[in-house]
């Protein structure tokens, strides 16, 4: 019989992140009404946790469409490091009983597997951050594979078990706010 694999989304999922993104997108975006490229708006939590799920280049095509893409470039970069220096100071959070629920997972022998939308730099911190190797075979981000939606890289990463049925497990519920913010697969072989 062969070993099952769970893939998971990230940020939403198992990782409290609008602790850390929030901040890091209001920061950002209080630069670029400084460098008068947008108007000023109120933006709430809401709106900002709706973006969990899309990667940078989709957010930022959803949130401000007419931006310059070059200013479009240097938000994502300034969200994405404001983020990972949050992660290094400890001040990002998994939701809950995540540790326990991966670890009755991988003493039960499934293979466990993250693909998130998000960059490189960001999932090296996390791994390292929370020890991610303990419950981890992989961390799989969506820059190395050029943004591409979720459901091409999932099938480029395991192509080897084309044999396997995919099957959708789940979607995504931000914690905080106890509603659906995106719709989240969990791949299972």
């Amino acid at each position: 019989m062969m070993t099952k694999t769970i893939i998971f989304d990230y940020d939403g999922t198992i990782h409290h992140t609008l602790g850390i993104y929030e901040p890091a997108f209001r920061e950002t975006y209080q630069w670029l009404t400084e460098q008068k490229v947008t108007e000023e708006r109120e933006i709430g939590s809401v709106e900002i946790a709706g973006w969990l799920g899309l990667n940078s280049k989709e957010m930022w095509n959803t949130f401000l469409p007419e931006l310059d893409q070059s200013y479009k470039e240097q938000a994502s970069r300034m969200v994405g490091e404001l983020m990972v220096r949050q992660i290094r100071k400890h001040k990002a959070v998994w939701y809950p009983g995540a540790e326990e629920m991966l670890t009755a997972l991988k003493n039960r022998g499934y293979h466990l597997v993250i693909l998130s939308n998000c960059k490189a730099s960001y999932r090296e911190a996390h791994w390292k951050e929370f020890g991610m190797e303990r419950w981890f075979d992989h961390f799989y981000d969506c820059e190395s594979y050029g943004f591409r939606p979720k459901t091409e890289i999932v099938q480029e990463i395991y192509r080897p078990l084309s044999g396997g049925r995919r099957q959708e497990a789940g979607s995504g519920m931000c914690q905080s706010l106890q509603k659906p913010i995106y719709r989240m697969s969990v791949w299972i072989w």
